[in-house]
């Protein structure tokens, strides 16, 4: 099949355009889970690790 020249640039312009776009879409994400990843932080046994109380035994009063 033969296809005009202006049509075939068309298409080739278009799937460069939504490589460059999902590539994009990777590289926001993957810096999105590196921060997210960063903000994690590990609790320290018998101290609370957010606005809740622990469910520990230990935990006498709730968490500031």
């Amino acid at each position: 099949m033969l296809m005009h020249p202006d049509l075939m640039l068309e298409m080739v312009n278009e799937r460069h355009r939504e490589m460059v776009a999902e590539a994009d879409r990777y590289r926001l994400l993957a810096g999105a889970r590196r921060a997210a990843g960063r903000r994690k932080t590990s609790a320290v046994r018998g101290q609370p690790a957010g606005t809740l109380a622990s469910c520990e035994r230990s935990a006498a009063v709730p968490a500031r």
